[in-house]
């Protein structure tokens, strides 16, 4: 259930989520205002040109109407110009061709303007001063022969506008960007907010803070937080079924273990010393394997996520029941932080730190030390530390008994199954077993136990 439970990492799924939204919101918005700030731009542009170019085509017919009959012929009437026409360079021009006489507007100076066609409608043509002009050409009857007139108006000041208008855009759009980058975040992580929730309810799990998940969430996670429960419900009651029939099973065989225990000891085979001595050696390895097996299978590792150790709420009662069990004289001292939690299962570590202690108590002479603290090496777990100030084990001895494929019980005398169920219990929560000399003179076991099983 927990490794489970380690899979459903949700908060790199949220982050993913929130990064993936973010993203995918900036990269359109960025899209989306572009084409649209563009595109509104070159229809605003496109109109403006438009429109120009119509008043354009309504100063050609003034200038049409400035055309007069004069003393000299036909001249064009000064008064009915407009001042920019007369102010050089003012951005408004114009050139009129008739009849082999061309007028054209002071304000031009001298740069040419005659186009021998039609202007494209709405290009810009290059003009004086690195102006941008845009013309209107109109041919036009009258007196009798063809009149053509050209119309230009400077663009540049309208394209300066547009400059302006694109960077004011820029800043106004990257300031929307960022407001809409926030309220889109507010409105993820609000949105998210049940999945965060959950993302806690889980960890409690985790740490054995509850034992199932509340059903008060949206309709789109309450499937998931439905099936979790029932996994969970259904891992627990499987396993309390199992540890009960194995329980039954070991009751179930300790009676007839015990009536051959008897049958080794009647007095019939006295006249057989070598079978009766290997008779009692083999039930008293079929008991030694039938307590080791079932203690195996025993084992929870991390199945109970609501069941883990709490050391000081158990290490105390532990203890005590020892000190009942062994001599009262025998002086059991133990440390671990307040707070401290062991995420594995209760019952697992029970046992484990049973056998250890039972084992240190039957060796020590006057004391036992217990201390279980956060462990020290690169890859940070928990440290399991049991010392007693007993005869020990010889640096030569402890290497036998930790060589690979070496049962403790079939080495050491006296340290037998509990050592070997230890190391059972060890190894499935993938942790590390080691002996040392004790600086209590004895034995030191030390466990080293992952913190990734914690996570």
């Amino acid at each position: 259930m927990t490794s489970l439970l380690k899979k459903l990492r949700l908060t790199p799924l949220l982050n993913s989520i929130q990064q993936r939204l973010g993203l995918g919101l900036i990269s359109l918005l960025l899209l989306v205002g572009l084409i649209f700030a563009q595109l509104g731009l070159w229809i605003f542009d496109q109109g403006l040109r438009r429109y120009f170019t119509g008043q354009l085509q309504t100063q050609s017919e003034t200038l049409l109407a400035a055309l007069v009959r004069g003393p000299n012929g036909i001249e064009l009437d000064q008064q009915r110009l407009g001042s920019v026409y007369h102010r050089p360079f003012s951005g408004w021009y114009f050139v009129i061709d008739f009849n082999g006489q061309q007028w054209r507007s002071r304000s031009l100076w001298d740069h040419p303007l005659s186009l021998t066609q039609a202007p494209d409608p709405g290009v810009l043509y290059d003009g004086p001063q690195q102006q941008q002009l845009l013309i209107h050409r109109a041919q036009f009857r009258r007196f009798g022969k063809t009149i053509v007139i050209q119309v230009a108006q400077d663009y540049t000041p309208l394209l300066d506008n547009f400059r302006r208008l694109q960077y004011m855009g820029a800043g106004l759009g990257i300031a929307a960007l960022v407001l809409l980058v926030l309220l889109q975040r507010w409105l993820v992580a609000h949105s998210l907010r049940p999945l965060e929730s959950l993302r806690r309810q889980i960890a409690q799990l985790q740490q054995g803070e509850r034992s199932t998940l509340e059903t008060n969430v949206p309709s789109e996670l309450k499937p998931l937080v439905e099936q979790l429960n029932r996994l969970s419900h259904h891992t627990e009651d499987r396993l309390k079924r199992s540890r009960n029939a194995l329980g039954n099973l070991g009751h179930a065989l300790k009676t007839p273990l015990a009536i051959l225990f008897s049958l080794a000891n009647r007095s019939e085979l006295n006249s057989h010393p070598e079978l009766r001595e290997n008779f009692r050696q083999q039930l008293q390895h079929m008991q030694e394997r039938i307590s080791r097996e079932l203690a195996r299978a025993r084992l929870a590792g991390e199945a109970l996520p609501g069941a883990h150790f709490h050391c000081a709420s158990e290490l105390p009662d532990l203890i005590a029941t020892l000190q009942l069990i062994h001599r009262r004289d025998l002086h059991i001292h133990w440390s671990a932080a307040a707070d401290l939690r062991l995420p594995w299962d209760r019952e697992d570590i029970l046992e484990l730190l049973g056998n250890l202690l039972d084992n240190a108590c039957k060796w020590a002479q006057h004391q036992v030390q217990v201390s279980i603290s956060p462990s020290h090496q690169p890859q940070a777990g928990f440290e399991i530390r049991v010392e007693d100030d007993g005869p020990g084990i010889d640096a030569a001895g402890r290497e036998q008994v930790l060589s690979r494929g070496t049962r403790m019980d079939e080495q050491v005398q006296g340290h037998g199954l509990g050592l070997g169920i230890v190391r059972d219990i060890v190894e499935h929560c993938g942790g590390k077993l080691g002996l040392q000399q004790s600086s209590l003179g004895g034995l030191a076991v030390v466990i080293h136990l992952p913190a990734n099983s914690a996570a």
